[in-house]
């Protein structure tokens, strides 16, 4: 008992030794006053047949450069093959002149300034520039110095791909940019570091005091258990294969709301449990990724 105690209050000085250390090495780094990263909510909304569907995310961040301001209208292209919009000479696909319009463009090929001021010169109300392929939906605030008072956001690689596919097929889609919240900037890589040194030592000096190992991790372990749940209510959904004759092949009937194409005879459809019918390669990877019907938003897991 008496070897325990004395374990225990050596353990207990390195640790506060320890977190001296590295207050003291935070308080030693030169004074970082970055500018601050502003998040940008876009609600975006577009028709498919006779339906309406909206959709508001934190999708975006406001360039360096960028008024911190709401700014909507019809999104339009570039005209022709590239999207970058480099060339000063590019033209877009502008709606009636006395409606806004944001520019949706490329990343690449020149500097977020040059984009921006293409865009601005043909009157767009606010730019969205999207990530290189690869990228995912990751983001970070655009350097544009000399873009005036334009509103420049920067989006998802996915997220601009999904847009750029709506609008190719004639999907009319409106988006309205809104401020979202402020984050700090990042941490640079020695405090990263730091702060890892130092949370690792303390997990080690607690595991080792504690005298028992590290317990399962139960969030680890809910996630599994909800992703083993979604598909086994995706399994139970029913199957139909079109045939010709059925309703679901009527021109006037709806598409498929996730590749918006035409139903065709011997498709595979599922049917939820709403009775929203989609194409089965298009919904089970939405399924496992939402859970919810892209219509009604109606929770296979809870019918």
């Amino acid at each position: 008992m008496s070897l325990l105690r004395i374990t225990s209050s050596a353990h207990s000085s390195a640790s506060s030794r320890l977190w001296r250390l590295g207050i003291f090495l935070l308080l030693s780094l030169p004074d970082s006053k970055g500018k601050a990263i502003w998040t940008a909510h876009l609600n975006i909304t577009f028709q498919v047949g006779n339906r309406l569907i909206s959709e508001l995310g934190e999708s975006g961040v406001f360039g360096n450069h960028s008024p911190l301001e709401r700014a909507s209208g019809v999104v339009v292209l570039p005209e022709g093959w590239n999207q970058n919009a480099c060339n000063p000479m590019t033209n877009f696909s502008r709606p009636g002149q006395a409606d806004p319009w944001l520019a949706l463009i490329e990343r690449g090929g020149c500097t977020f300034t040059r984009k921006i001021n293409v865009a601005a010169e043909k009157g767009a109300n606010g730019v969205i520039i999207y990530n290189y392929p690869g990228t995912g939906n990751k983001v970070f605030p655009m350097s544009h110095q000399g873009t005036e008072n334009i509103v420049a956001v920067m989006i998802g690689n996915l997220k601009g791909m999904e847009l750029l596919h709506l609008i190719q097929k004639g999907v009319y889609v409106k988006i309205i940019i809104e401020v979202g919240r402020m984050h700090m900037p990042w941490l640079s890589h020695y405090v990263m570091s730091l702060f890892t040194f130092l949370t690792a030592t303390m997990a080690y000096l607690f595991l080792y005091c504690a005298w028992r190992p590290r317990g399962p991790n139960s969030s680890t372990r809910r996630r599994r258990q909800l992703k083993a749940d979604v598909r086994k209510a995706i399994g139970k959904l029913q199957l139909r294969v079109l045939q010709e004759g059925d309703k679901e092949l009527e021109p006037d009937e709806d598409n498929c709301v996730v590749c918006f194409d035409v139903y065709k005879p011997q498709d595979v459809v599922r049917i939820l449990t709403c009775k929203h019918i989609f194409h089965m390669a298009c919904i089970d990877p939405w399924l496992l990724a939402h859970r919810t019907c892209p219509m009604c938003k109606c929770d296979i897991l809870q019918t």
